[in-house]
């Protein structure tokens, strides 16, 4: 099945493929890099006030001529000033009058206390400045802190998801489940760009010579299975294009099995 949406707890929508812009670069090439996953066929953007890229995104947007309610972008307060400065402050530099989706980067830079925070988010979104809030890197006993004030249940949980921490990561999978917020998966590719020659690497060449897949299609298919939103990137236009097509990639049980089992095995060392 191609990459489609995934229905918030706001009723809202998101594509379940991002293109990150973490390590983008700036200036006209970082715009043109973005202009490329426009291009390959990418409709979400993910950014941050600190990836320092926002400007390029919000060219690339502008240059591409792109209406804006085709395009899905993600930014995130990442500590740097107030919130409520920091959102008008990205709003200027995307160019744009409202993110679809705005995150508290990690419980750290939630200041001056996650509560206080978060009731300044759910503002903003009563404000139209964001039509969806949510937060990155937290853990379970952040999400209790947050939720015993809040007046909105955070939309998503954007954390590191890869086959080498799926499995401490379940208790946390489990606990944003029962309260219905999805979980964003950054850094899906790790067991192969940076986390070479361990258990993963088996299952994954298996599936990518029986499929006729390359191995990066594989865990973004994985990733896929587990009802994440997929976020990636790449500098090469080609990439780009097979990272698309992995929407189109089925795994059996027994793939998604094997992988979680490897995954495991792995953790500690990996």
């Amino acid at each position: 099945m191609p990459w489609s949406t995934i229905k918030l707890n706001d009723d809202t929508v998101i594509p379940n493929l991002a293109f990150g812009t973490w390590k983008l670069g700036n200036a006209q090439l970082g715009q043109d890099r973005v202009i490329q996953a426009f291009d390959a066929g990418f409709t979400h953007i993910d950014t941050a006030q600190n990836y320092g890229n926002e400007n390029e995104a919000g060219d690339a947007l502008h240059r591409s001529g792109i209406s804006r309610d085709k395009v899905y972008i993600t930014t995130k307060y990442s500590g740097r000033g107030t919130i409520s400065d920091s959102i008008r402050q990205s709003l200027s530099k995307l160019r744009v009058d409202y993110v679809d989706l705005y995150l508290l980067h990690a419980p750290e830079v939630s200041k001056p206390d996650i509560q206080t925070a978060w009731a300044e988010m759910e503002m903003l979104q009563a404000l139209g400045l964001a039509k969806s809030i949510g937060v990155s890197n937290y853990e379970p006993s952040d999400l209790d802190t947050l939720l015993k004030s809040a007046k909105v249940v955070p939309a998503v949980n954007q954390i590191l998801f890869h086959p080498y921490v799926y499995a401490e990561t379940l208790p946390l999978l489990d606990y944003c489940a029962k309260k219905n917020i999805v979980i964003e998966a950054y850094s899906p590719l790790i067991p192969i760009t940076s986390k070479p020659g361990g258990p993963v690497d088996k299952p994954v060449a298996r599936i990518s010579a029986r499929e006729h897949a390359t191995p990066a299609q594989v865990l973004l298919a994985w990733a896929k299975t587990k009802g994440t939103v997929v976020i990636t990137s790449s500098r090469e236009r080609e990439r780009l294009d097979g990272y698309i097509q992995a929407g189109d990639l089925e795994l059996t049980k027994a793939d998604i099995d094997d992988i979680d089992v490897a995954g495991a095995l792995g953790s500690t060392r990996f």
